[in-house]
């Protein structure tokens, strides 16, 4: 830079400060001698804010249930955050070059109010640091630890099979499929193969040929997981066709249960009816799935593909359940404005509340709009007894529940080993199957039970921190009821454990018997007889003429035949035959109900669906088993 004047030329260097107007103030001494102060000398160096790694802001909510508009911000990790608008302004104006004063000149012209330089500084380190938005000042590496929330029943253990790009292109390509003229004769395809396959084929001959065959079985195991996966790339390009950009499609534990999701999280910027369309959309896949199957029958005339439909329908049943995490919970909270239902329970009942906890909890609740406070409040309301009314319900067959859980397992690993060691491949991998099937809600109950109770205890050590009396009395009142539920579980109040009965599906089963078990001995008090009575005690409805009874000799089936049952022809007229304490006779047991398969969790913004086959409702069929060990025969004249 040159300075002009009447001496010579002098040559400065480009940082040095400029005289002037609009420059900064020097003395001719210093503008002479060359003794010019330098251009940030003396001032504090601004702070540059970067965002964390992997964050991606996904704009407004489109049909928020807030009465202020909501931002979407998705950090690295996969949480998802709400931002206001001002929030969401700082965070999209932050590029990691700018400082904190130009960052409050770009968010105060699109703000409409002026922020300074403080005010940016105090959002970014009060509010965005915590959330995990920026980076803390002084820390080097982008990667941030910042609070997650602690889903109950969210999915755990993320793992990827089919990356963004992977998915990006699986929704491009079946897009087509959501166009309305397409979806309208999908849907009437599907109405006439239901009316064909329920009201004239028959929907349980499938299922019961299946049944026969180990086979088979693995084959429709295989055509149900890959039902699944095709579940999801309904979610991702539902997604694709609204305008929104799906990400992975991966897998994880919902409940011990493996589950599948789609991550759609782009979704909540393309409106209400852009993600409705992508909350159906994995039902709407498995429609058009079931009818790929019905088209394979049609071709080969292998019913297995039928048995698969019939599967496939309670999978649909299952994913419209708005209880836990799956589609029928994100198409209620859609509709409701509220992408986390279960994260208003607490306000909603904390509104009820007199009291500066009360007030806080109306002020979240008075932030949503009329429509929405009505769909949440109903269903908190729904919910909340229904969750507490099967919580009681499982502590009170808790001791049940395990015994039979126990047996069976017991059962079918040791049929399981035999089948293995018989050489009996196909059976036996069935039997896996069924292990697997037992042992997943076993460990499901265990981690849901160890999840529960540490949160009850969590939030009771919160609620008395500094109120020592009220923690005893709580510590009390949690006593008493402990002790109340295990002396009824000792003591018999609680229902006995299940009997052992003959599986329902022995292909899954391998190894236990099918063989009806002896008839439980009755409690009834047997009637006195006096002791002059020389005739024979025969039990009630038997028939009987004369004065002395001869027993037939035992005709059960069972393998435990009592020796006792038959009496010699010339026993003494006083001795009376003993018989079973239950009375002979033929007992009447059914076997009813229909096999318990496991449930089929995860619904987009992250979806979730489960890995298992739904249950089968087939209507069961009785078995008799006539018990004659000690029924007396009429007596010969």
């Amino acid at each position: 830079m040159t300075a002009l004047g009447d001496g010579p030329a002098l040559l400065y260097d480009t940082g040095s400060p400029v005289p002037g107007p609009g420059g900064i103030p020097v003395t001719y001494e210093q503008f002479a001698t060359g003794s010019l102060p330098v251009v940030g000398a003396g001032v504090e160096a601004l702070p540059v804010p970067r965002l964390s790694s992997g964050l991606k802001l996904h704009g407004e909510y489109q049909g928020s249930g807030f009465t202020e508009p909501k931002y979407i911000a998705r950090r690295g990790d996969g949480q998802v955050v709400q931002l206001s608008r001002l929030l969401y302004l700082v965070a999209s104006a932050i590029d990691g070059v700018n400082d904190i004063e130009t960052i409050s000149h770009r968010v105060s012209a699109r703000y409409g109010r002026e922020l300074s330089a403080d005010n940016v500084r105090f959002l970014v380190e009060e509010k965005l640091d915590p959330l995990g938005v920026t980076v803390p000042e002084g820390k080097e590496e982008d990667e941030v630890s910042a609070p997650r929330s602690d889903l109950l029943l969210a999915l755990k253990g993320h793992r990827i099979i089919f990356n963004e790009r992977r998915s990006g292109r699986i929704a491009r390509s079946l897009a087509w499929l959501h166009r309305p003229t397409v979806v309208v004769l999908m849907l009437a395809a599907a109405v006439a193969m239901d009316v064909w396959l329920f009201g004239f084929f028959g929907a349980v001959e499938p299922v019961l040929q299946v049944l026969d065959q180990p086979v088979l079985m693995l084959v429709v195991f295989a055509l149900t997981v890959a039902s699944l996966v095709f579940h999801e790339f309904g979610h991702a390009s539902a997604c694709r066709y609204g305008g929104a950009r799906p990400g992975c499609i991966g897998c994880g534990l919902f409940l011990i249960w493996p589950s599948m999701y789609t991550d759609v999280t782009d979704i909540y910027r393309i409106g209400r009816a852009g993600r409705l369309r992508t909350d159906l959309g994995g039902v709407y896949f498995n429609v058009v799935f079931m009818l790929g199957m019905a088209g394979a029958y049609f071709a080969t005339g292998q019913q297995f593909f039928l048995a698969t439909v019939y599967l496939g329908h309670f999978e649909i049943l299952e994913q419209l359940m708005p209880a836990v995490r799956l589609d029928g919970y994100y198409i209620l909270g859609d509709l409701a404005g509220v992408p986390d239902l279960y994260g208003k329970i607490k306000p909603i009942l904390l509104s009820t509340v007199p009291g500066r906890r009360g007030k806080a909890a109306r002020a979240e609740v008075v932030g949503l709009k009329k429509s929405s406070r009505t769909i949440i409040t109903t269903w908190v309301l729904t919910m909340v007894p229904l969750l507490i009314g099967e919580l009681g319900y499982a502590l009170w067959n808790l001791p049940r529940i395990v015994a039979t859980m126990v047996r069976s397992l017991t059962d079918q690993v040791v049929g399981t080993g035999d089948a293995f060691a018989g050489g009996q491949i196909a059976a036996a991998l069935m039997g896996v199957i069924g292990c697997f099937m037992l042992l997943c809600p076993m460990a499901g109950v265990v981690y849901l039970s160890l999840k529960m109770g540490g949160r009850v205890f969590r939030a009771a050590k919160r609620s008395t921190a500094d109120k020592p009396r009220l923690r005893v009395a709580l510590c009390a009142l949690a006593l008493l009821g402990l002790g109340s539920l295990s002396y009824a579980w000792v003591s018999g109040v609680t229902p006995e454990p299940l009997p052992k009965r003959p599986p329902i599906a022995p292909i899954l089963q391998p190894g236990v018997s099918t063989a009806e078990p002896p008839a439980r001995p009755a409690t009834a008090p047997r009637p006195r007889t006096s002791p002059s009575d020389t005739s024979a005690a025969l039990p009630s409805g038997a028939a009987s003429s004369g004065s002395t009874a001869a027993t037939a000799p035992s005709a059960s089936a069972s393998p435990s035949a009592d020796a006792s049952a038959s009496t010699s022809p010339g026993a003494s007229p006083s001795t009376k035959p003993t018989t079973p304490a239950g009375g002979p006779g033929a007992t009447r047991s059914v076997s009813a109900g229909p096999p318990a398969g496991p449930s089929e969790p995860p619904g987009p913004s992250p979806s979730v669906s489960s890995s298992a086959p739904a249950p089968s409702t087939d209507p069961p069929t009785p078995t008799e088993s006539v018990s004659a060990t000690g029924a007396p025969s009429p007596a010969t004249p």
